[in-house]
């Protein structure tokens, strides 16, 4: 391509990872020298843009404008010409806001784009790797892999998060990088984003709902109602769901998109998105809650923890060229995530925390997901797998052939 976009929340390891690649570069969030380069860009772009390529341009929508510069500049000079890394989506050039995009052209075929989101348990290194999601698709036996986190471990790093700047920090310091980003989101990013000015004590029942409601299909008006003990009566769903908009620009929430099948019944799919932050620290900062709490809290934890596997699950995925997305129908059946690969294949994921009534419950869904689809018109799954909080290692289940994982062995 001409040019990458790698978006994504703030403090992921955007521009770390960029200024790899990069030969040059010109950051507009940079103190020093960022007020002149904003100035230069909205008046001569392309001297901007002039640097060994490839170019990266570090929180390039400081200066939306550049969006049309780089989109031109790649039509006449080729490919590998320019990074832009950004922690917002300007309305300038926001796909899913066409009445108020003020640059027409989207930058298909021109500027790809890549999620970076804070890292997974493997990224992190704290994860064995020892289970292989590629290797799974391939029809290998995890059976025997070997964990080496326990519940314990599993809650210090759900609060802890995947920031970068947290690795090697213990106890309250590890979480300190999620309660600053939580406060910079209340306090300036949702209003910064757009230029709207939004209510920091709003923004933090919002998000506090959003965390007891993590993992669910929550329409704006029940998010409205669970915010309504401690907001004023005046609150409206429109309000509520412009909230949720400035947070998903600024890539503090993470949706899940449900998956539609080919059925064998003539089942209606739920097709609303599953709430999520973009890691689970977030949540803990929202709800003020540390690892200690969510060890007396299982059913509070196992929210929390099905973030923490969803964000993984996510990255997986990525690294793999698919997707994921969820199922639910009008039945009540769901499924937690669905991992998809561009070839056609796809695998069936239950999140639980663990034990063996909980596990059986996950198979359960998975069994009757499995014998809806009609595998005449697509093919069967290519493994089910309940991933778990606790275990000292993966393996098969010989009676059903569902696996079971800790979510601290997997790795794409």
């Amino acid at each position: 391509m001409g040019a990458v976009l790698v978006q994504g929340p703030k403090w992921c390891g955007k521009t770390t990872t960029a200024r790899q690649i990069a030969k040059s570069e010109v950051c507009f969030g940079d103190p020093r020298k960022g007020r002149t380069d904003r100035i230069l860009a909205e008046t001569r772009p392309d001297k901007v843009l002039e640097g060994a390529s490839p170019r990266l341009l570090d929180e390039w929508q400081e200066v939306p404008l550049l969006w049309d510069a780089v989109r031109f500049a790649v039509d006449e000079g080729g490919r590998g010409l320019f990074i832009l890394t950004g922690s917002a989506v300007p309305p300038a050039v926001d796909e899913e806001d066409e009445k108020n995009r003020t640059l027409r052209h989207t930058g298909t075929g021109r500027i790809a784009r890549l999620s970076m989101r804070p890292m997974s348990l493997w990224e992190s290194g704290e994860s064995t790797g020892s289970v292989s999601i590629a290797d799974l698709f391939a029809g290998e036996d995890p059976t025997g892999a070997k964990n080496e986190r326990h519940l314990e471990d599993i809650c210090e790093l759900l609060c802890r998060g995947g920031w970068p700047g947290a690795l090697g920090l213990t106890g309250r310091a590890a979480r300190g990088p999620a309660k600053e980003y939580f406060a910079a989101i209340c306090d300036s990013d949702v209003s910064r984003v757009d230029g709207t000015l939004r209510d920091p004590g709003r923004v933090r029942r919002l998000m506090r709902s959003l965390a007891r409601l993590q993992g669910t299909q929550s329409s704006a008006a029940a998010i409205r109602d669970d915010m309504k003990a401690n907001d004023v009566d005046t609150l409206t769903e429109d309000t509520v769901y412009a909230y949720l908009k400035a947070l998903r620009r600024i890539f503090a929430t993470d949706d899940l998109e449900a998956w539609c099948p080919n059925l064998r019944c003539k089942t209606p799919i739920r097709t609303t998105d599953t709430r999520y932050f973009s890691d689970p620290s977030i949540a803990a900062a929202a709800l003020g809650v540390g690892p200690a709490d969510l060890m007396n809290d299982m059913p509070t934890f196992g929210l929390f923890f099905e973030t923490m596997a969803v964000r993984d699950l996510r990255t997986c995925a990525d690294a793999l060229g698919g997707t994921l997305c969820h199922y639910h129908d009008k039945s009540g059946l769901e499924c937690d995530a669905v991992l998809r690969l561009e070839n056609g294949s796809y695998g069936l994921v239950e999140v639980k925390t663990g034990g063996d009534a909980l596990i059986a419950k996950g198979v359960a869904s998975l069994s009757a997901l499995a014998s809806k689809i009609d595998t005449t018109r697509m093919p069967p799954p290519s493994f089910r797998m309940i991933v778990v909080a606790e275990g000292d290692i993966a393996y098969r289940r010989p009676e059903d052939g569902i696996l079971v994982c800790p979510l601290s062995t997997l790795r794409p």
